[in-house]
Order: C-alpha cells, then sequence, then structure tokens
C-alpha cells in the first residue's frame, strides 16, 4: 500500500488574475517559460485557478479495490494527489492503468474502498455530480475521437458548449497557438497528422481550465520529435499550477520529464500501485 503525503508531491503556485475570462494572465517573478518563442502567447493562455483547491489533495484512494468479474485487477491501493503535482503512472499491458484513470474521473466505481474527487465520496455522487466534476478534471485519451465534419476549433470548444458556456474567440485562437494549432483552426480532424489529433485533444481536454489533467497513453501513437512536444506542453501547465497524471509505458519519456520537474512515478505491479524507484 503507497500513501504520498502533501510532502511527496509538488504543490501547486498562485496566479493572480482579474474578472472571470476563461484565460488569465499570470504573473511569474522567476523562471523561463519552456516555451520561450511563444513567451506572448504563453501569457495570454495562463490561466487562472478559479476554483479553490483547500486540502493537500484532489483525487485520493483510499484501499480501493476493482474487480470486473473476471478478477481482481486492482487492489488494496492507497494515495493522493495534491495540488499541483506531476506523477506518471506505469505497469504492463493490462495491468490497470486506464481503469485507474477512469476510477479517477468516476468513469468507474471502486468495488472495494473510496475514491475521493475534490473531497467528494466517488461512490455517492449523482450523475449531475459527475458531470459538474468533468468540468475540474481534463482527459486526454490515447485513441482521441472528433466529430470529422467539424472544424478543429470547434470540436476543441465543445466542452463549452456543451456547459452552455460561451468562450471568448480569442481565448480560443490563443489556446490554439499555444499547442500550435493556430494555422490548423478551420481544418477538419482527417486532415490532422498523429500528433496534431493529440494537441488538439490536450487543448479540448483544458479549454474548461481544469485542475486536473489526466492523460491515458497520450504519446504512445506519436514519433519521438512528436512525443517531447507534447511533453513540454503538460509540463508548461504543470508550472501553471495544473495538477497532472500520465499514464504510460514509455520510460524515456518519464526520464525525460524527471529532467525538468519532481515528477513522481507510480507502477502497478500484482495489482498494488507503487511509488516506484529512482532508478527510471
Amino acid at each position: 500500500m503507497l500513501t504520498n503525503t502533501s510532502n511527496d508531491v509538488a504543490q501547486g503556485q498562485e496566479f493572480v488574475g482579474h474578472g472571470k475570462p476563461l484565460f488569465l494572465r499570470r504573473i511569474r517573478n522567476t523562471g523561463r517559460s519552456v516555451l520561450p518563442v511563444r513567451d506572448c502567447i504563453r501569457l495570454r493562455f495562463a490561466q487562472f485557478c478559479r476554483h479553490a483547491m483547500g486540502g493537500h489533495r484532489v483525487i485520493a484512494f483510499e484501499n480501493v479495490g476493482f474487480n470486473y468479474g473476471g478478477g481482481e485487477l486492482l487492489s488494496d491501493v492507497s494515495l493522493r494527489l495534491a495540488p499541483g503535482s506531476f506523477h506518471f503512472l506505469t505497469g504492463p499491458s493490462g495491468a490497470g492503468k486506464s481503469t485507474f484513470l477512469k476510477l479517477a474521473y468516476a468513469e468507474l466505481r471502486p468495488t472495494a474502498g473510496r475514491v475521493s474527487i475534490f473531497d467528494r465520496d466517488a461512490r455517492m455522487m449523482t450523475r449531475d455530480d459527475v458531470a459538474l466534476s468533468r468540468r475540474r478534471i481534463g482527459v486526454v485519451h490515447q485513441d482521441c475521437q472528433f466529430l470529422d465534419h467539424l472544424p478543429l476549433a470547434t470540436n476543441v470548444a465543445l466542452p463549452l458548449t456543451v456547459a452552455s458556456r460561451t468562450g471568448d474567440a480569442q481565448d480560443l485562437t490563443a489556446l490554439l497557438d499555444w499547442v500550435g494549432l493556430g494555422k490548423l483552426a478551420d481544418a477538419l480532424p482527417p486532415q490532422l497528422s498523429g500528433g496534431e489529433r493529440q494537441r488538439a485533444a490536450l487543448a479540448r481536454a483544458i479549454i474548461m481550465s481544469p485542475d486536473v489533467i489526466l492523460a491515458d497513453e497520450p504519446t504512445g501513437n506519436l514519433d519521438w520529435e512528436m512525443s517531447l512536444r507534447l511533453l513540454t506542453l503538460l509540463v508548461e501547465l504543470n508550472r501553471m499550477g495544473k495538477t497532472i497524471l500520465i499514464a504510460t509505458h514509455d520510460m524515456n519519456l518519464i526520464r525525460q520529464a524527471k529532467s525538468q520537474l519532481a515528477a513522481r512515478v507510480l507502477r502497478i505491479q500484482n495489482r498494488r500501485v507503487q511509488l516506484a524507484g529512482a532508478d527510471l
């Protein structure tokens, strides 16, 4: 059993802003952006964490188990993700990485133990509660799906449409520029490359300015150059104070991230989640 304390993970940074636009400027006193050629875009895009992330966790597992009916997949899992932390989740295919993520955003409910999402027991959440929590959790799937008849910009803005919210056109443009897709705003999804689709999926996942980003093998179908580009975006989001959890089997990607920030590595082994050693 593994329990991460608040000292185990990096804490979120403080932000300043005004009003309630989707993207607000962030003032940084020190440090350089990991996207130095796009500093103006980064400052335009930087998001104010509107939701209070009180306490020391955004998602917590307490003695969680999950059984698909054909045997126990996860057993006695205990950990918590602190605001502003960055974690990788590793393990062999079929070990339960995707299941773990689905438990973290209440797509699945545990068959044992308790999952807390923003201090609410997932078992007690109604469908409306889950829908509201999803506005604070952005999910990037490995096999990202889009509506092929709609242009990229419209696809990225769909979460706003579903939530009956109107977004600033400049904010959407800034977001697409930030992920390097500004010139493809009017392109249809079938016209995009694999790397462009994954960056579009990331943009869609963060359009609601979530507190948490969960990514399931986001670089699984990308070459190394595109993988690094996507990682750069995720690292930048973490430096904006977002909590990041990435399920991956790519050890090189993990090593690259650990050279840039204090990422922690979790490994699913024998149905349990363990903190991986420093040899990665």
